[in-house]
C-alpha cells in the first residue's frame, strides 16, 4: 500500500513496484526449490541467500511461501531475521520518502 501511494504521488520510481513483484516471484522460487530440495535431501539455498533477497525487496514472496509451502516458518531464528530484513527494507523505503531521501532520487536523476 505504501509503494502504491507513493507512486501515484510520484515520489518512488516508477520502477519500483515491478521491480518488488519480480523479486518476491524469484524469492517465491527460490523458497520452493529450498523445500523440493530439503525433501529431497539435496544441495539447499543458504539461508543468507533467502534473506538477501527478502532484504532486497523479495519479503512479499518470502512471506507468501512461509505461509502457502510452509517452508521456513518454524525455525523461530530464521524467522526474527527475516523480521528484521523486512523491517530494514521498509525503513530504507520510508528513508526515501523523508525529504532527505526524496533530494537523494532528484539528485541521482531518478525521479
Amino acid at each position: 500500500m505504501l509503494i502504491a501511494t507513493a507512486l501515484f504521488q510520484q515520489m518512488l520510481p516508477y520502477h519500483i513496484a515491478p521491480f518488488y513483484l519480480i523479486v518476491s516471484g524469484f524469492t517465491f522460487i527460490a523458497y520452493a526449490l529450498d523445500k523440493s530440495a530439503a525433501r529431497k535431501g539435496n544441495w539447499r539455498t543458504k539461508e543468507s541467500t533467502l534473506q538477501l533477497m527478502a532484504l532486497i525487496g523479495g519479503w512479499p514472496g518470502a512471506l507468501l511461501a512461509q505461509r502457502w509451502l510452509r517452508h521456513k516458518s518454524q525455525k523461530m531464528s530464521f524467522r526474527i531475521t527475516l523480521w528484521l530484513m523486512i523491517a530494514l527494507n521498509n525503513g530504507t523505503l520510508l528513508w526515501l520518502l523523508s525529504s532527505k531521501g526524496q533530494t537523494l532520487l532528484h539528485q541521482v536523476k531518478l525521479l
